[in-house]
């Protein structure tokens, strides 16, 4: 009866060690879990559309991590060692993501060399091709590009100064050349300009007063507001006890 129990014991002690040779751990399942289209995607990024430079190269570090609602690595940062020894450290030089899921990186956005975001393309709608192309600025959003009619070049052009909306234009017939200019101010449409003829000039501007006035009423409040903030932090430091409260929270 002993060397019954002795011979089972070594028997599932040799199961355990076939299952660890196999890839039993969890980093090996999960790296090889199907996808909702039941292809496996390869963790290494040569069949994900991978747009990150990295491949081939010693000067990079690759890091997968996994996304909410996903069962595998569905993020993928790609870093540029800079320096040596001691002095040695990571850049981030660019992140891509597969956002629904389906093995694919769609969204890849590439930093400069002090880690600030420096441009970024999506493909939105999912069908394999960029449709979107985005410009920052000092880590900002300065400019955003989108293809509208699936031909592979963009058609509307969103303009921003410090992060906020200030110029849209639109190429409605898909010449190539913008026809409506849309003109923002305090996040609300100020004026629209319109090319009826198409040779490249507005021929009709259309003004809404009471957009341009809300606009300018907010513009006014937020200058106020900044204009206490800062009043309020030079008081404190010069020994003030009165603290700022911003008037919407009065």
């Amino acid at each position: 009866m002993a060397g019954t129990r002795v011979a089972l014991l070594a028997g599932l002690v040799a199961l355990g060690a076939v299952a660890v040779a196999c890839g039993g751990d969890s980093d090996s399942r999960q790296a090889k879990a199907p996808t909702k289209t039941g292809r496996a995607v390869d963790p290494t990024g040569s069949d994900d559309q991978s747009r990150c430079d990295f491949k081939g190269r010693n000067d990079r570090e690759v890091r997968e991590s996994t996304g909410f609602g996903s069962f595998q690595p569905n993020i993928r940062r790609v870093y540029k060692i800079v320096g040596e020894g001691v002095d040695a450290r990571r850049v981030v030089q660019c992140r891509e993501v597969d956002s629904n899921l389906d093995g694919m990186k769609d969204v890849v956005r590439i930093y400069d060399d002090k880690g600030e975001a420096f441009k970024e393309q999506a493909d939105a709608d999912f069908n394999g091709q960029v449709d979107t192309w985005i410009t920052f600025a000092s880590g900002r959003m300065a400019k955003v590009e989108l293809d509208k009619n699936g031909d592979g070049k963009p058609d509307q052009f969103k303009h921003y100064i410090r992060g906020k909306l200030r110029r849209i234009e639109r190429d409605s017939n898909f010449d190539g050349k913008p026809d409506v200019w849309e003109i923002y101010a305090g996040g609300v449409l100020e004026r629209m300009g319109v090319d009826l003829d198409h040779d490249g000039h507005v021929d009709r501007w259309d003004r809404d007063q009471v957009a341009v006035r809300m606009a300018a009423e907010r513009e006014r409040k937020l200058e106020e507001e900044a204009e206490a903030k800062k009043k309020a932090k030079a008081e404190a430091a010069d020994g003030g006890t009165d603290a700022y409260v911003s008037p919407r929270n009065r």
